[in-house]
């Protein structure tokens, strides 16, 4: 992109070049020296139609550049703003989103010095083109409510007499349910109204206390998508080289939770790993930090993802008690 802008800017210097015959009123087909005037009629006309056609290449290449600030300046918009700013950063400028947008874009993230920033620009375009496609999405759909999504995510666990029991008797339900937790996700469905929506219903059935398939259900959806969110960003490869702490806990917030134990104690030196538990506790308070700076503050989403990741903490401390404890 950088070499595209920089042919607009200089293509008026080698057009003054091939115009100065023009200027001078010399010809090269007349055959004579050069720097000797060639006086016509016409040279007057050469020199008004040279002088236009400098000055129309010098108004494009003044148009490329402009255009390019604007969309550095929306770029630069974009990278500071959290998640509900740049939601309506989005809808606000969303006929900016075209091919040179997405070609600028590209282009300052291939000329990224830290690899932070490079990661930065990948998932502030993926945030973008996620926005584009919810907004093209509702434009085209009608939009269910939240309730209307939790249902059809539960659809698949939920028996035909609308009996709620957990785990599920078919592991091909809890697949399915994950799949459309993921579809809706992705399709961007799954917003603040939806969380708000799941945490309601899920501090009721805890209130109720009588239905604890079903609170065992929701905290399951709640893990996925933390799961599903947390997953979008790897800190895992730093220079060529494997962090194996940032490994190990992507690893665990990737798996299902009853398959935490298992990969901790794989993990962690108390057990078979390579990996102390105060580093892995040092990669946990960053990813919590993290996770503090890229959400919105006291957002549900927030809460979520940050609970998610204290409660392999939680797990992580509990093995480690449990090793550490004199054998009775």
């Amino acid at each position: 992109m950088f070499s595209m802008a920089t042919a607009a800017i200089t293509a008026p210097i080698s057009s003054r070049f091939r115009c100065l015959s023009c200027y001078g009123g010399f010809s090269r087909q007349s055959g004579r020296a050069f720097g000797e005037l060639q006086h016509s009629p016409n040279s007057s006309a050469n020199r008004r139609r040279c002088s236009t056609l400098i000055y129309a290449i010098n108004q494009d290449a003044e148009k490329s550049f402009k255009k390019t600030l604007e969309v550095d300046r929306l770029i630069d918009m974009l990278r500071v703003s959290n998640p509900r700013e740049l939601q309506q950063l989005v809808v606000e400028n969303i006929l900016a989103f075209n091919e040179s947008f997405w070609i600028r874009l590209a282009a300052r993230t291939e000329t990224c010095k830290s690899d932070d920033d490079k990661k930065d620009y990948k998932e502030l375009a993926t945030s973008v083109m996620s926005i584009v496609e919810q907004l093209v999405h509702k434009t085209n759909e009608k939009i269910e409510s939240s309730t209307d999504i939790l249902k059809a995510i539960l659809r698949p666990v939920v028996d035909e007499t609308k009996e709620v029991s957990w785990p599920p008797s078919d592991p091909e339900a809890l697949r399915l349910m994950e799949e459309q937790i993921y579809k809706r996700e992705h399709e961007g469905q799954i917003d603040e109204g939806f969380l708000a929506e799941v945490n309601a219903q899920l501090r009721q059935a805890k209130e109720d206390g009588d239905k604890p398939g079903l609170v065992a259900m929701l905290q399951k959806v709640l893990q996925i998508y933390a799961s599903k969110v947390l997953s979008k960003r790897s800190y895992a490869n730093k220079g060529g080289k494997v962090v194996l702490p940032e490994k190990l806990l992507e690893t665990v917030i990737e798996a299902p939770e009853e398959n935490w134990n298992k990969l901790l104690i794989e993990g962690l030196t108390l057990g078979k790993g390579r990996v102390t538990h105060d580093e892995f506790y040092a990669v946990i308070k960053k990813r919590i930090e993290r996770i503090l700076i890229r959400t919105e503050g006291g957002s549900y989403q927030q809460r979520i993802l940050t609970e998610y990741i204290k409660g392999i903490q939680s797990r992580t401390e509990n093995i480690v008690q449990a090793f550490q404890s004199p054998q009775q």
